[in-house]
């Protein structure tokens, strides 16, 4: 019982101080912004001149930021909202990844999963639209420009149009039947994939598969498999300067000729070599993808993996040591520079940005689950910790939505001096900003100064004292009176001047 008396007065005392602190000067207010804190429960702060302000409720559950036209809200994790007023847009994530929306003057979105979609395209013909929507696959509807408007209700009916690699699809009790269009070719599937049929101009094949299966377009390829995969031929490019030949016995021989590449490989994946003539280029696996080289004009490897590994272009490098223990990476060019180091993929990760023309550079370094690092082109850093996601997947919407929630730590910094630390959201934070300086540790201590003033609270101001330039106050329960001594440097210069007038 005295444990639930002492929250209830806790709470009782940080209600009351809530007036004081508004009961502020309004032109200070005006000029300088307003920091009202009330931990967990509220966190306020407002900058006019920057056209900022920023209301946090339940640490970082409930946001709600102005920033010039932009506006954000979020109820984390459930929804992050940002809407701009000038740009017309808006965008909402909803348990991110599940489920988003976006709006601008030409498109608006909503999508679940990426399986339940749903577009309406607004065109500058009046009140014209054109609408899809998607719930894959069950459900498919749109217009096609030069198709008109289609349907799928898949597995029963269907037909689509311009989607999926394909000009048409259409099918009937799927698997039972389907048809597709690609480049006037048309392809019909029974009982699919194992009977079809292929036929378009110059064109005719079938297959039964996996046992056997032809095709042929007079002049421009011949394709056959027999027991796929062991067994596949094809003639390709007939059309083209460049015709090859294909054949496969797995994985006994493959080879491939034309006038620009010539390869081999025995017994794959074991014994191998390429001759890419147009690229000048040769390359040979002794246990394809682990153990091979390459050399070339362009690119040379060098590849004994799991223990080492180079890979080396005009404008790139890759190592490896010990994968996946050790990956170093560069990307070298007039415009652009990146490199890159990584250990067991995730667990550390440091990446550097640069652009020489301009001078700016970007820099991530993360420690799983510990901490992440950032620095943008603008010259802001940031640190934050811990970091149970941010390293294994560095996603804006990770960002908005979830990494708030766990950051106990954060910090940021530029240039020019300025920063802000915030710890158990914003249980203690400190804030410096040109010549101004504010920190809190709550409720026991606040403190705020810029030039000459001074603002000192204890117990969010049970006890206050004061330093305006030069004059100076005391006040105890929150009175809007108390101790005043001292004169304030524009009243000492007004008294120091008005002697010398009145000898004129």
């Amino acid at each position: 019982m005295s444990i639930i008396k002492f929250a209830i007065a806790v709470l009782l005392f940080c209600l009351f101080s809530v007036s004081p602190v508004f009961a502020e000067d309004a032109a200070s207010r005006v000029d300088n912004g307003t920091i009202f804190t009330l931990w967990p429960l509220l966190d306020f702060r407002e900058s006019p001149q920057d056209g900022y302000s920023n209301l946090s409720i339940l640490g970082p559950v409930f946001k709600l930021q102005q920033r010039g036209d932009e506006r954000e809200m979020a109820i984390r994790p459930l929804i992050f909202q940002t809407t701009n007023r000038h740009n017309r847009t808006s965008s909402a994530e909803y348990l991110y990844p599940l489920a988003s929306s976006a709006s601008t003057p030409e498109v608006s979105t909503v999508q679940l999963i990426k399986v339940i979609q749903n577009n309406v395209y607004r065109k500058n013909e009046g009140e014209k639209q054109d609408k899809s929507s998607m719930f894959f696959p069950f459900y498919i509807s749109g217009k096609s420009e030069k198709y008109g408007p289609y349907t799928s209700i898949f597995p029963f009916y269907g037909d689509i149009y311009e989607r999926f690699w394909r000009d048409e699809y259409h099918y009937v009790m799927f698997p039972l039947y389907g048809r597709t269009v690609k480049k006037g070719t048309t392809t019909r599937n029974y009982l699919y994939p194992f009977f079809a049929t292929i036929e378009g101009e110059r064109e005719s094949g079938f297959q039964f598969w996996p046992l056997y299966g032809q095709s042929a377009k007079e002049g421009v390829y011949n394709r056959r498999f027999a027991l796929w995969p062991i067994f596949m031929k094809e003639q390709i490019g007939l059309d083209t300067d460049n015709p090859t030949d294909k054949v496969t016995i797995l994985p006994l021989y493959a080879a491939t000729d034309s006038q620009k590449k010539v390869s081999r490989s025995y017994l794959w994946p074991f014994f191998g070599y390429t001759d890419d003539i147009a690229r000048s280029q040769k390359e040979v696996d002794y246990f394809w993808p682990f153990w091979l080289t390459v050399r070339g004009e362009a690119r040379n490897v060098t590849s004994l993996l799991p223990f080492y590994s180079e890979d080396k272009g005009k404008e790139t490098l890759k190592r490896w040591y010990l994968w996946p223990i050790y990956k170093h990476e560069e990307m070298n060019s007039p415009a652009f520079s990146q490199e890159r180091d990584r250990i067991l993929y995730f667990l550390y990760s440091d990446n550097r940005e640069m652009w020489p023309k301009d001078g700016s550079n970007r820099r991530r370094t993360a420690l799983w689950p510990l901490f992440v690092y950032k620095r943008d082109p603008r010259g802001v850093s940031s640190f934050s910790m811990p970091a149970p996601v941010e390293p294994v997947f560095d996603r804006d919407g990770i960002e908005r939505n979830w990494a708030p929630l766990w950051r106990l730590y954060q910090q940021k910094w530029n240039d020019r001096g300025d920063s802000a630390v915030s710890f158990l959201w914003n249980l203690y934070w400190h804030e410096v900003r040109g010549d101004g300086l504010a920190y809190e540790i709550f409720p026991l201590v606040a403190y705020s100064s810029e030039n000459k003033n001074r603002d000192l609270k204890l117990l969010k101001g049970l006890m206050r004292y004061r330093n305006n330039n030069g004059g100076k106050s005391i006040s105890v329960l929150w009175l809007p009176f108390g101790v005043h001594w001292g004169k304030a440097e524009a009243d000492v210069v007004a008294g120091d001047a008005e002697p010398s007038r009145s000898r004129k």
